[in-house]
């Protein structure tokens, strides 16, 4: 269930200056219009409803967790989100100010013993609907990639 780490060409912050940042107070009005944002970006550049839906959800996934997991929904604690939007692709970092965590001790939401436990999901939809996504090694920063779909329907 772990996704490739992301090569240094995959890389956000470090293969090209997004055109897009803010930090945000933890707080989910902040985080939907943030979200509106992305979406209005993906939209100009005429991508698919398949790919929308799976970039909205793995960035709702991501800044909810860093809101209440780091940031433990402490208003005056920012969550930094980078993101570009480029021909084929949707590159995004979500940063936030808590002591990170080990994404592979996320226990398994599939698991028999974890079915009716809320913990996990948001990690496992992250990676299900985003080509990469990787931690840095404290925890606290996750990058994602979507490349789109070759006809912006979803279907390859």
């Amino acid at each position: 269930m772990t996704s490739p780490p992301l090569s240094e060409h995959d890389r956000p912050s470090e293969a090209r200056p997004s055109p897009f940042q803010v930090a945000i107070p933890s707080d989910p009005e902040e985080a939907r219009r943030i979200q509106d944002e992305i979406e209005a970006a993906l939209r100009s550049q005429h991508c698919g409803d398949r790919d929308v839906f799976c970039i909205k959800l793995a960035v709702e996934e991501a800044i909810v967790n860093a809101m209440k997991h780091g940031n433990q929904m402490d208003r005056a604690k920012k969550v930094r989100v980078c993101f570009d939007v480029a021909p084929g692709r949707f590159d995004i970092e979500i940063a936030d100010e808590g002591g990170g965590f080990d994404p592979e001790d996320v226990p398994d939401p599939t698991a028999v013993e974890n079915l009716e436990r809320a913990c996990g999901r948001g990690v496992m939809l992250m990676r299900h609907y985003m080509t990469q996504v990787a931690y840095n090694a404290t925890g606290n920063v996750v990058r994602m990639t979507k490349v789109f779909s070759s006809n912006g329907n979803g279907k390859k």
